[in-house]
């Protein structure tokens, strides 16, 4: 007798989205994110290093996870575009030298300061990373931290998984997913530096001819500053290479879309602690976590190029 196959209706509905989701993908001009090669990853490998952890892709470097003790925030540098071997990003750059390249911190936590330079005004210090997938198609590692002033106890403590993966030759990928613990009852005070930001190198930015593009397709800080939207994406030219990052608010974010803080030369975030609901502060009470996922895409062309849309219907649909 033939084997019979039987499937659930909720394994049914799965298959049904995942095929519209290809026939989604498949459709988007340009494709880079659904793939080359049919989306087969490249292999990427993580190793423990001195003061952090190295990521590479297909044996070429493609970022650092940096936790040393002596900086301000665990951060990401360098992010190497998939096309030039080069980073994307600014481990430091005027007029503000305290944005490190890919970052989450805040400002105006408590009184204290998880932003900015200056140990004394607070410090978001890694307790340890530990790898939990070290080499495949893709490399997961954990970092617990501490947010704290000398001297007193931790405000806050968070936990961040990161998983890195690359979809295509021309697409790298960065999920987040951190789990903020307060350990009191936190006021946050509306400010402009809060959460997950990136920093982009001056050849890439606005004021160098680069583009900075939304979801709804508004353009450059004039266009997107204050502006809910689910992603927004940076990208230039240089050398004769097009390159860019974007960064996805995962919808089942508090706030989402969250707003962005934007500058033509080179700095996006979704910001929402800048537009708080109450117009003054954000409260988060004392033991009650509050999850915030991100996904970050760095990539050849521009976001029409690398189809940043269909990489967002595609997180949408994860739960």
């Amino acid at each position: 007798m033939g084997a019979c196959l039987r499937f659930s209706r909720s394994g049914i509905r799965n298959f049904l989205r995942a095929a519209a989701l290809l026939a989604l993908l498949a459709a988007v001009p340009g494709g880079d994110w659904a793939a080359a090669e049919g989306g087969k990853n490249r292999e990427v490998a993580a190793e423990a290093v001195d003061g952090g952890v190295r990521v590479s892709v297909a044996g070429s470097l493609f970022t650092v996870y940096k936790t040393d003790r002596s900086q301000k925030y665990p951060y990401f540098f360098p992010v190497n575009g998939p096309l030039s071997g080069e980073t994307v990003t600014t481990e430091t750059s005027e007029p503000y030298p305290h944005h490190h390249s890919l970052f989450f911190g805040c400002d105006r936590v408590n009184g204290g300061n998880y932003w900015q330079e200056g140990l004394d005004r607070g410090q978001i210090v890694s307790e340890g990373v530990e790898i939990l997938e070290a080499r495949g198609d893709r490399a997961v590692f954990r970092d617990r931290c501490l947010w704290v002033r000398p001297g007193k106890d931790p405000v806050i403590r968070d936990e961040r998984t990161v998983t890195v993966s690359a979809p295509s030759e021309r697409v790298r990928q960065i999920d987040f997913d951190i789990v903020i613990t307060p350990q009191e009852d936190v006021r946050i005070e509306q400010t402009n530096h809060s959460l997950f930001s990136a920093r982009m190198v001056p050849e890439l930015s606005v004021k160098q001819g680069g583009a900075l593009v939304n979801a709804e397709g508004d353009r450059d800080e004039k266009g997107t500053f204050g502006k809910p939207s689910p992603w927004a994406d940076y990208s230039g030219a240089r050398g004769g290479k097009a390159e860019g990052l974007a960064i996805l608010q995962h919808p089942g974010n508090p706030w989402h879309p969250a707003p962005w803080f934007t500058r033509d030369y080179g700095f996006f975030s979704p910001t929402p602690m800048y537009w708080p609901e109450n117009g003054e502060y954000t409260d988060l009470p004392r033991g009650k976590p509050l999850r915030l996922r991100y996904r970050v895409i760095v990539h050849g062309g521009n976001a029409e190029d690398a189809g940043v849309a269909a990489a967002f219907a595609a997180y949408t649909a994860e739960k």
